[in-house]
């Protein structure tokens, strides 16, 4: 038991270096991410739809046989936290200052984050050649999406120091959390129930990337939005072939 805790735990730690990783670099060349962040908008929009599509939806159906109406669950429930978050908090603000842009990403990463944990918990109970496949594709997109959660919430008028602390709890740190947590309860996780977690994590980053990500990237109307979606797709896609 020992030697399968601190696997997954020391995987989990690695991903969550990576995303900090990601968060620094953009920190400090922010010139340049301000200037791109329509980009890095759209190349998040085709990773978050398609992992949804390719790998998230398919293993929650196959696990849970009401995760449809999970899926739309976590859709819905994205919906109406962002119509919270547009009526309460962004119209209370004295600056006007449109926090949804960066609070609605950062809410969806940060489940999504913390169910990676629990699936290094899973895939290295199972044994450890599993867990490391899992791990080679979960770390490929944590660089990225640090990078992206960070210019997010700089965007939405957060300071950057805010943005910093923000992304870093919100994208890095809930990985080892989430294995931690689950670890000590792996055997008792219910299949089904796992399945719809998968599913409401799936829903919620479908609206984001769907609803939220791409409205917001084509308004900026640049040339090279398109082919950044589809270079989305296609990390996805590579991350997905690497987990199989």
């Amino acid at each position: 038991m020992e030697n399968t805790f601190w696997a997954p735990f020391f995987t989990s730690l690695i991903a969550a270096s990576v995303t900090a990783l990601g968060i620094y670099t953009i920190r400090r060349f922010s010139r340049w991410g301000e200037a791109n962040i329509s980009y890095f908008m759209c190349f998040a929009a085709g990773v978050l739809i398609s992992a949804s599509f390719l790998h998230l939806v398919p293993k929650s159906l196959g696990m849970n046989p009401d995760a449809h109406a999970w899926l739309l669950a976590g859709f819905l429930g994205m919906l109406v936290f962002h119509r919270f978050l547009s009526g309460v908090i962004c119209e209370k603000s004295p600056k006007n200052v449109n926090y949804v842009l960066g609070l609605l990403p950062m809410t969806g990463i940060a489940f999504h984050s913390f169910l990676d944990g629990f699936i290094y918990s899973i895939t290295f109970t199972v044994n450890v050649f599993t867990g490391l496949i899992a791990t080679l594709g979960m770390v490929l997109h944590e660089f990225p999406e640090g990078i992206i959660i960070y210019l997010f919430l700089l965007r939405a008028g957060f300071s950057e120091r805010q943005s910093l602390l923000m992304a870093l709890l919100a994208a890095a740190a809930t990985t080892p959390l989430g294995m931690v947590i689950s670890y000590p309860f792996i055997s008792e996780i219910d299949y089904t129930t796992l399945g719809a977690l998968l599913a409401l994590a799936a829903g919620s980053l479908l609206y984001i990337g769907a609803t939220h990500l791409l409205p917001e990237a084509e308004h900026e109307q640049k040339k090279l939005s398109l082919p950044a979606v589809f270079a989305g797709v296609l990390t996805a896609l590579l991350i997905v072939m690497s987990r199989h």
